[in-house]
């Protein structure tokens, strides 16, 4: 798949997500395989440019190309400035946000509330991508509910904006995350347009992502919740998608070094007591599927020091390595 210049290879996606696609965790998913990690969004608003989050999540220092950033936001005209700003801090693709269910988002009339009105979905597309000369991405949902399912309609007005591909995650916005991603939407998108296709919405497994694949004629599928504390699935899939064989499970010492990686990151990036502190919802989504998870997690999540919380991460998987019994 291309956008624009950019050769996507594998055509395995990291979805945007707020709170969790920071530069430790898009860096660490381009390294087991993903083709393209897109930022978690970024506000459309200049008053919030220079808080020292939003400065935080503008450092795309050391990240492999292509950087894809995410913005949010209402205004055709603030829209097209953020992205101009964005290109200028070294974005080299700009994802419009039209996609996002939160309330919070939905209630200043951004993310997916915009599906709405088409009027102004078609003004704002055609602004950012006249107002930088970098490939424009948008992602999107079905529709705004199950009787309003205009993700077509959406999808042919940012083809004929010019928009570079197309994401869309297979809900409208009133299903938020419940219920079962459904692709027949998905398909009759890829029918009615020519552009790069993305699907997203409950790829959680190599098998799932060749089937969707399959059922929609995407160009590539895009991973959101289930790269959570499994952040490998990129290279699971890319194998399977190239190979039709499934890769071994990575073994307690491959995901203890890929773990004391990311927490070094977040250390790196966000200073020991932020970093402590965005490293537990990691390791909490590391250990979900072991039956110990419940006494690992009380205990790292009971320090608010660094070098305890890689220490006691590090005993957890070199005891799960070795085989030894995890005290409850």
């Amino acid at each position: 798949m291309r956008i624009g210049s950019f050769q996507i290879d594998p055509p395995v996606v990291l979805a945007p997500m707020a709170g969790v696609t920071d530069k430790p965790f898009r860096q660490l998913c381009k390294r087991l395989g993903a083709g393209l990690a897109v930022s978690e969004m970024t506000t459309a608003d200049p008053r919030l440019w220079h808080t020292a989050k939003s400065q935080r999540r503008a450092d795309h220092a050391g990240e492999p190309d292509p950087i894809s950033v995410q913005i949010a936001g209402y205004d055709p005209q603030m829209l097209a400035e953020a992205a101009r700003y964005n290109v200028g801090l070294g974005a080299q693709i700009i994802d419009i946000n039209m996609g996002c269910p939160a309330k919070k988002v939905c209630n200043v009339y951004s993310g997916s509330a915009l599906l709405q009105d088409e009027g102004l979905v078609a003004r704002i597309v055609a602004a950012v991508v006249k107002a930088v000369e970098v490939p424009v991405t948008l992602k999107i949902r079905t529709g705004w509910n199950r009787d309003n399912r205009n993700g077509v309609a959406i999808a042919r007005i940012a083809e004929d904006a010019g928009i570079a591909a197309l994401a869309v995650h297979g809900r409208t916005r009133a299903d938020l995350y419940q219920g079962e991603a459904e692709y027949e939407t998905i398909a009759a998108i890829r029918d009615a347009i020519r552009i790069p296709l993305m699907a997203n919405g409950d790829i959680d497994s190599p098998q799932k992502a060749a089937q969707v694949l399959a059922r929609t004629g995407a160009d590539a599928v895009m991973i959101g919740r289930a790269a959570q504390g499994r952040p490998w699935i990129f290279g699971e899939i890319a194998h399977f998608l190239r190979t039709g064989e499934h890769l071994a499970a990575p073994s307690p010492a491959a995901v203890r070094d890929i773990l004391i990686g990311h927490l070094e990151a977040l250390y790196a990036l966000y200073g020991e007591q932020a970093g402590v502190r965005i490293a537990r919802k990691h390791l909490g989504w590391y250990a979900k599927d072991r039956a110990e998870n419940a006494a690992f997690r009380t205990v790292v999540n009971g320090t608010d020091c660094a070098a305890t919380q890689m220490r006691l991460t590090r005993d957890y998987f070199d005891r799960l390595a070795e085989g030894q019994p995890l005290a409850a």
